[in-house]
């Protein structure tokens, strides 16, 4: 009897030390597997120790697409305690299964809904927050400065104001806009600033869904603007057949005066011999008036799924990757922006203006290929692509599309 008391207690004091263990680990899973986003999060993982002595991160770390793959298996077969993904429709489908946890409680509990209030729309299902977002970075016009200070122009903040630059451009032998559309998805970020400027946020939130026909008028409004552009031949010639870095010395040599790019290719511009001071940026201009601003900002966000054995520290890393500090410090290694409003600014001057313009944004849309499911988007592009070398097919690409619509979100 002594024995089996005995038996009894240590391996109750067994389970409680091996529950206290548990309770002092979380499991990690990302895709950081470049050099500079694996840094940053070494970096993250170690001042969260650092701050929270009695926890320990294990980190499990995967190249991109093997995690495409990964996730969907392990969120439902061994689930970690916190995870890498995205935000807005890439992460629907994790929270409709009920495999993500509503995190609702740690943005009320740590201010977030003011300081995160840019993608707190991105983030929110059905009135809950689902994850949390740490890094993104802006899109918008970048322009040749000194092309702009020798033509008397000043950079557009509407629509009319961007035509009439345009033709100004055009008339002096300048093509106004450079674009490389072979890989398709430079067109989508045309199509995604067209409709939020045209239709705005949850319009194009709707349309990405699968909620809306592409042959609504409003849509066909958004091909109508577009065609103000495509039809006097403001872009770059034979953009199909380049990529978006092929269509990069016209803007370096001066050839094209403008780029809607993602930050991303400022590095090349001045690795091609531009100067900062020859390269300036603004956000895409206004179209309907009053018309609140949404902007284009890929978010990458981490999340807790719904079968973590430690939530209780899950959310603690998640408030801690929320916090202004651990955003600042992570973003300064990625060469990115802080999510939270309330973090330092970069030093950076392209980086300070989408800072300002981010910070400040109605919402923000991914991007096209994140928003909507991958038939749907390679359709999209396709169509989108198409209606730049031969507009006047527009009412067949959009009945063509809304045929794959039907498909793609059953």
């Amino acid at each position: 009897m002594t024995l089996l008391k005995n038996i009894g207690s240590i391996a109750l004091s067994y389970m409680l030390v091996a529950s206290a263990a548990c309770a002092g680990e979380i499991v990690l899973n990302s895709d950081q597997s470049d050099p500079v986003p694996k840094k940053a999060m070494e970096q993250l993982i170690a001042d969260f120790q650092t701050k929270n002595p009695d926890i320990k991160v294990k980190w499990n770390n995967f190249d991109h697409e093997g995690y495409k793959s990964a996730i969907r298996n392990f969120l439902t077969a061994t689930p970690p305690d916190v995870v890498a993904w995205y935000a807005g429709n890439r992460m629907e489908p994790f929270v409709k299964a009920g495999l993500f946890e509503d995190v609702s409680d740690v943005w009320a509990a740590n201010g977030l809904n003011d300081q995160l209030k840019s993608a707190a729309a991105s983030m929110t299902i059905d009135g809950k927050k689902w994850g949390v977002p740490y890094t993104y970075y802006q899109w918008g016009i970048y322009y040749r400065a000194d092309i702009f200070k020798d033509k008397g122009i000043a950079p557009p903040k509407t629509w009319d104001e961007l035509l009439a630059a345009c033709a100004k451009l055009k008339s002096a032998g300048i093509t106004p806009f450079t674009i490389g559309s072979k890989a398709l998805w430079p067109t989508a970020g045309w199509f995604d600033y067209l409709d939020l400027r045209v239709n705005g946020y949850q319009f194009h939130m709707d349309l990405a869904s699968g909620k809306v026909p592409y042959t609504d008028p409003k849509v066909k409004a958004v091909f109508a603007k577009w065609a103000e552009l495509v039809k006097p031949g403001y872009f770059l010639e034979n953009h199909a057949a380049l990529d978006w870095q092929d269509a990069m010395p016209q803007f370096v040599q001066g050839k094209a005066a403008m780029y809607l790019m993602g930050n991303f290719a400022v590095a090349p511009m001045k690795d091609g011999g531009l100067k900062e001071d020859q390269i300036g940026f603004l956000p895409f201009p206004e179209i309907t008036a009053g018309l609140p601003a949404a902007e284009e900002a890929p978010l990458d966000t981490f999340h807790i799924p719904s079968g973590a054995k430690n939530k209780e520290d899950a959310k603690k890393f998640l408030a801690y990757l929320a916090s202004p500090e651990a955003q600042t410090k992570m973003n300064a290694t990625l060469g990115q922006l802080p999510v939270n409003n309330q973090s330092a600014k970069p030093d950076d001057k392209f980086l300070k203006a989408g800072f300002e313009i981010l910070s400040k944004a109605e919402a923000l849309s991914q991007f096209y290929d994140r928003d909507a499911p991958a038939d749907m988007a390679k359709a999209g592009m396709e169509g989108f692509q198409e209606f730049m070398v031969k507009p006047d097919k527009i009412d067949g690409i959009l009945a063509r599309l809304d045929k794959v619509r039907a498909r793609a979100y059953k």
